[in-house]
């Protein structure tokens, strides 16, 4: 495995950092299979993996359990949800403690009320100026390690308007954070405005049928964007494909054929190196000599 580039020397570096959204373990395989630098553990397809929408209803341990499968699948900095940090600044100082202990590189903490709701759907409601802005102090103050990265995520678009949306990313920039996140942008315009109001580097989030008009990876860098996440990409990858195998398999009653061996499958999450490990053992050879 090669030597990953922290995610803090992504983002200083020229350009912007892109980031698919995965679920689980195998998602964050085939993303660094992929050749990306950098993986997003979304909470709406956390979700989706347990059976349900995206209305806060996980907890947490159920978060920070998946982020930390997905952390240890790969060799690449993984950004996180953490919704709404789970309660006050307490509650968001052990978040920020749990996420970091399992080796999440980065963060996202929201001024939704809780329970929240996707950002992309009716209904949010968000939390005052100064609740949002006192849970982003104490999520940077919780950090053991400057490599962690706090990133201030506001809804207020939704609620509000822009102006208090970045009025809040600016708030929340100057109290530590080291990304803005303004979340789901109406228009084009919108979102290309984002990066020359707020004073420090934006991340987008890039939801094909969602609020912001923007998937094109180019425009949103040309924007000034540092980082953009892709939530959905494998939650619907997979549900398409997994819909159109099911209807396929129900209609002809045929197991269809693979193109890759199970062994071929099993290599891609690491079968040779707990083979080698198998074979020194049954030879008595000490480990690690």
């Amino acid at each position: 495995m090669r030597t990953p580039v922290s995610l803090r020397q992504q983002l200083a570096a020229p350009g912007m950092v892109i980031a698919p959204g995965a679920y689980d373990g195998i998602g964050a395989r085939l993303i660094e299979q992929a050749g990306f630098s950098a993986v997003y553990m979304t909470g709406a397809g956390t979700s989706a993996a347990r059976g349900f929408p995206d209305f806060g209803l996980l907890t947490m341990n159920e978060m920070v359990d998946n982020a930390a499968v997905m952390a240890r699948s790969c060799n690449i900095p993984l950004i996180a949800d953490a919704d709404t940090g789970y309660g006050n600044e307490l509650n968001v100082t052990r978040t920020v403690r749990e996420y970091e202990a399992r080796g999440v590189a980065a963060i996202h903490i929201e001024d939704q009320v809780s329970p929240k709701r996707c950002g992309h759907l009716d209904g949010k409601v968000v939390v005052s100026r100064e609740e949002f802005v006192s849970k982003i102090r104490a999520a940077v103050e919780a950090r053991k390690g400057r490599e962690f990265i706090v990133i201030a995520r506001t809804d207020a678009r939704a609620m509000h308007d822009l102006d208090e949306a970045v009025w809040r990313a600016n708030a929340a920039l100057e109290a530590g954070a080291d990304l803005a996140f303004v979340e789901a942008t109406q228009t084009v315009e919108e979102a290309a405005a984002v990066p020359k109001r707020v004073k420090g580097p934006c991340l987008l989030n890039v939801v094909p049928g969602g609020r912001t008009p923007v998937y094109d990876l180019r425009q949103a860098e040309e924007m000034g964007y540092k980082l953009a996440i892709l939530p959905g990409l494998m939650l619907k990858a997979t549900l398409e494909a997994g819909d159109a195998a099911l209807a396929e398999l129900k209609r002809t009653r045929v197991a269809a054929a693979s193109s890759t061996s199970v062994a071929q499958t099993f290599r891609r999450f690491g079968a040779d190196e707990w083979d080698a490990l198998r074979t020194r053992f049954a030879a008595g050879e000490p480990i690690g000599r």
